[in-house]
């Protein structure tokens, strides 16, 4: 979390995200950019996050069906 908001394009760059990194970087270049381009890796952060609890709850889900 802290990576996403102190170097937003890195955060970006190491989940893998290379493409979405880059332009997080040239948004993050300019000083008003900056705090978008954080406010935006945290919340692709938490999103990624979401997903993959979701995702794990779904097949616990369709485990306990079975």
């Amino acid at each position: 979390m802290l990576l996403a908001i102190l170097l937003p394009f890195l955060s970006f760059i190491v989940r893998g995200k290379v493409l979405t990194g880059i332009i997080c970087l040239i948004l993050q270049i300019t000083l008003i950019g900056w705090l978008p381009a954080a406010i935006w890796a945290v919340l692709s952060l938490n999103n990624e996050r979401a997903d993959k609890r979701n995702d794990k709850l779904i097949k616990a889900m369709r485990k306990n069906q079975k």
